[in-house]
């Protein structure tokens, strides 16, 4: 079997717009990845084509060596646009592997470890919330501030104690509430924050403070509390992630198969984690092939605890030919070889690129604020 073609498809959908990648081989077998990046798929399409070079003519089933031949032989290595076309790439030949061997990625990993894939959404309103549980969720993430055009700092704490109070009154004591600040604080207001709300027992504070600086989430670390802190999904590699789990800075690590380096890369930062007893969350708020990737990583990793799933994406089920199946809180482990997902390029080519970049948020002064 030899690979063909390389193609990149864009599907526009509420919150973003979702990159896939097609790897074509001679026999008729496919695979596909996703490489959705927010506001620069253009970027990362580009980035795919210019490694497809590498690739034609080649076997697909030799996926480390495909991995770290785009890595090591570009020169430029790392970042999210390049790791996030490798992330594709990767996701997709694993596809084609499992297609090719007639079972599950999972089984390619050494076998599930777990019967089903628990997995949590969204919600910043109590009443979606609500509705979220009573449609069978059992853990909800919010956010750690306002998502407002401009934010007071001085009004974070507050806000956010009653938002947390508010979510916990509504939804009881055995939903999971999890809260991610999106690296907007400062060590000391995250530490705020994390105080306020250490009564209501949240699964997860994530992202405290930015990820440039290691040292300014050691400062958070280092306060004694029983809330676990999570970060990683702006990290894009093992290496990337070395000091992080070396140091014991969080409970939780967050890397995300569309941008840390795709299933080849996110096992082995699970496995060094692991080493840690840090346990993995993949991030995930992308479309329906990183979901099917996460899960069929989440099926063999033995530190998993939870995937982030995009439910209120509703384009999520219209593209799939076969869509995943999730009840109760849980995704069912795909008994399809490969992925366990296929697309229908109708619903695709429907959905055109829309450029949705981050919109920008200020302080009262007008100075600039972290997103």
């Amino acid at each position: 079997m030899k690979i063909t073609d390389i193609k990149t498809l864009f599907m526009g959908v509420e919150r973003q717009t979702w990159l896939f990648v097609k790897v074509e081989t001679d026999q008729g077998v496919y695979g596909w990845g996703e490489g959705s990046l927010e506001g620069q798929e253009r970027a990362v399409a580009e980035a795919v084509h210019a490694m497809a070079g590498r690739l034609i003519g080649e076997d697909p089933t030799r996926i480390e060596r495909h991995w770290q031949v785009l890595y090591r032989h570009g020169f430029w290595r790392g970042g999210v646009v390049l790791n996030s076309a490798l992330s594709a790439i990767d996701q997709a030949l694993w596809d084609i592997a499992g297609k090719a061997y007639g079972v599950p990625v999972y089984r390619l990993l050494g076998g599930p470890v777990r019967d089903r894939v628990r997995a949590y959404t969204h919600a910043h309103t109590v009443e979606l919330a609500q509705s979220l549980v009573a449609d069978g969720f059992l853990g909800i993430k919010t956010g750690g501030m306002p998502w407002e055009e401009t934010v007071n700092p001085a009004e974070v704490v507050p806000w956010f104690r009653e938002h947390i109070r508010s979510l916990r009154q509504a939804l009881g004591p055995e939903i999971d509430i999890m809260v991610d600040n999106h690296g907007r604080a400062w060590p000391s207001l995250a530490i705020q924050q994390i105080k306020a709300v250490e009564e209501f027992n949240l699964f997860f504070f994530e992202e405290p403070v930015p990820p440039d600086n290691l040292d300014a989430l050691a400062e958070v670390r280092r306060v004694p509390f029983q809330t676990s802190l999570a970060t990683g999904e702006r990290l894009f590699s093992r290496w990337n992630y070395k000091d992080l789990i070396e140091r014991q800075m969080v409970d939780i690590i967050q890397p995300d198969v569309c941008h840390c380096g795709g299933i080849s890369e996110l096992r082995r930062i699970a496995a060094a984690a692991e080493t840690y007893y840090i346990q993995v969350a993949p991030h995930n708020p992308n479309g329906p092939v990183a979901t099917a990737a996460s899960i069929q990583l989440a099926a063999a990793m033995p530190n998993f605890v939870v995937l982030e799933y995009a439910q209120s994406v509703t384009a999520h089920k219209e593209v799939q030919a076969r869509p995943l199946k999730f009840a109760d809180g849980y995704f069912e482990l795909p008994a399809e070889p490969g992925l366990g997902i296929d697309l229908d390029e109708e619903v695709i080519g429907r959905n055109p690129f829309k450029h949705r970049p981050y919109r920008g948020v200020f302080y009262p002064d007008g100075g600039i604020a972290d997103v």
